[in-house]
């Protein structure tokens, strides 16, 4: 069964044709996998390991999303809402499977949320074994954002 389709373009698009494509090619799938089994491989001091995903309050968030440079993902399903500025929407289930979504380059800022936190905790530690090293999560979720007196868009029609 595959997972419910949250792909769309969201305004403000910062990475326009990197997201949400129909389909997966099998070499994205298997380029996604490797990747992740060379991040497990030992150190020999070459490369920077792997660093942990952030918890970050709502502020925090807020300033690391603004960043042009940040990719912001809501891994929430259903569709219940939108932070502004949110670059992709992925299930948070469907990370690996959707991975030619996300940025190809693995050091770029992740910024990750849900409702309540619970689909993000998953996410990020998938985000991380799939090599990327600058994840950010929304403490709280889109819970968190709304109490502190921030709005989200509308669930899309």
């Amino acid at each position: 069964m595959e997972a419910m389709d949250m792909r769309r373009t969201l305004p403000g698009n910062r990475f326009p044709g990197r997201l949400f494509p129909g389909r997966l090619a099998a070499a994205a799938a298997c380029a996604g996998i490797g990747a992740t089994l060379l991040a497990g491989c030992g150190t020999d001091g070459g490369d920077a390991p792997a660093t942990s995903p952030r918890l970050v309050d709502v502020r925090e968030f807020a300033d690391i999303a603004a960043s042009d440079d940040t990719f912001v993902l809501n891994v929430h399903v259903p569709d219940e809402g939108t932070i502004a500025g949110t670059d992709g929407a992925i299930p948070f289930d469907a990370l690996a499977a959707e991975a030619a979504a996300l940025p190809s380059d693995h050091g770029t800022t992740i910024a990750v949320y849900c409702m309540s936190g619970n689909m993000s905790a998953t996410a990020v530690q998938d985000l991380a074994d799939l090599g990327y090293t600058d994840v950010v999560e929304l403490d709280g979720g889109m819970m968190a954002w709304m109490a502190d007196g921030r709005e989200l868009l509308p669930p899309a029609a």
